[in-house]
């Protein structure tokens, strides 16, 4: 993804990889996990639909229909899981970056800390900042030269608001969905496709707003003026008390992002998986096409 390997390369090297298992082979791969932990999601393997739409994958990209035909992800076997929260921001590490301050003394009603990158969304943020730079700010960040907006700087900017708002970019989320919650501003969610995770246990309800994207405008501001203090209070209150789920800690914290992603893998346990390619025999033995005993497989094996 840095690249070290293009699209092409990385392709070959999944395939390559995926004719080395076995076990993929035996199962069609439907008891198999793969990680895909950035906003390209599996399609960063561009043959995923061919090879992997069997098996779960573990991403916190739920939607890039923007750019692709289709999403890679799949709501009935797959798993979104939080973006990575700076590891400074969270109460698990020696000592946090910033710390949050008193709603009465935040300079702003909302916050858009983000590019515009030429999304619809984002560009009327940027616009209503200009027209209301006391309700909102947005401020142009720099990712490099003298003017680059620094971690603590950014910090200290999303915590001086009461809510913070985090629209649709590049793809469907964003981590200052999740980053909110560690500066204690309610997220304001600007992405009608997103999908959050851990949907079984968590009421996104009562810990953020979700607001349609086509109707970023004066409208937003002035809804979110009407939200009394004590309201928001109690929704940062019962944010702060789940917000160990976006923390990937320690195995020795009783709860974490590991925590609720054996949770939702939990759910998906089956004791039998079988393929296209899998049979059996009267005595109970596995075996391939070939009749050959699925333990004497040996790779490379073709794939499924």
């Amino acid at each position: 993804m840095m690249g070290g390997l293009n699209d092409k390369e990385i392709n070959k090297t999944y395939v390559k990889i995926l004719s080395q298992m076995p076990y993929f082979r035996y199962s069609g791969g439907r008891d198999h996990i793969f990680v895909f932990p950035s906003g390209a999601g599996a399609h960063l393997f561009r043959s995923w639909a061919t090879f992997l739409n069997r098996s779960i994958i573990l991403t916190p990209e739920g939607d890039r229909t923007d750019k692709r035909d289709i999403s890679a992800f799949n709501t009935w076997k797959d798993i979104i899981i939080p973006g990575n929260v700076d590891d400074g921001m969270t109460k698990f590490y020696d000592s946090n970056v910033v710390q949050p301050i008193p709603l009465s003394k935040r300079k702003h009603l909302a916050n858009f800390l983000g590019r515009a990158q030429g999304k619809v969304g984002r560009l009327r943020l940027v616009e209503l900042a200009k027209q209301y730079p006391d309700k909102l700010e947005s401020p142009e960040l720099q990712l490099t030269g003298p003017n680059k907006l620094r971690r603590t700087e950014y910090f200290n900017h999303l915590r001086n608001a009461k809510f913070c708002l985090a629209p649709r970019g590049e793809s469907s989320w964003t981590l200052r969905f999740y980053e909110s919650f560690f500066v204690e501003c309610v997220p304001v969610i600007l992405s009608d496709q997103v999908e959050l995770p851990f949907q079984n246990v968590i009421d996104y309800t009562q810990i953020s707003i979700k607001w349609p994207s086509t109707r970023i405008s004066t409208q937003l501001l002035e809804y979110l003026e009407t939200i009394p203090d004590e309201m928001i209070e109690a929704m940062i209150s019962r944010g702060r008390q789940v917000r160990c789920l976006w923390v990937y800690a320690p195995e020795t914290e009783p709860c974490s992002a590991m925590v609720g992603i054996m949770w939702e893998l939990q759910r998906k346990v089956r004791r039998f998986h079988q393929s296209g390619e899998t049979f059996w025999l009267h005595n109970g033995s596995v075996v391939n096409r070939d009749l050959v005993e699925f333990h004497d497989w040996r790779p490379p094996v073709p794939l499924p």
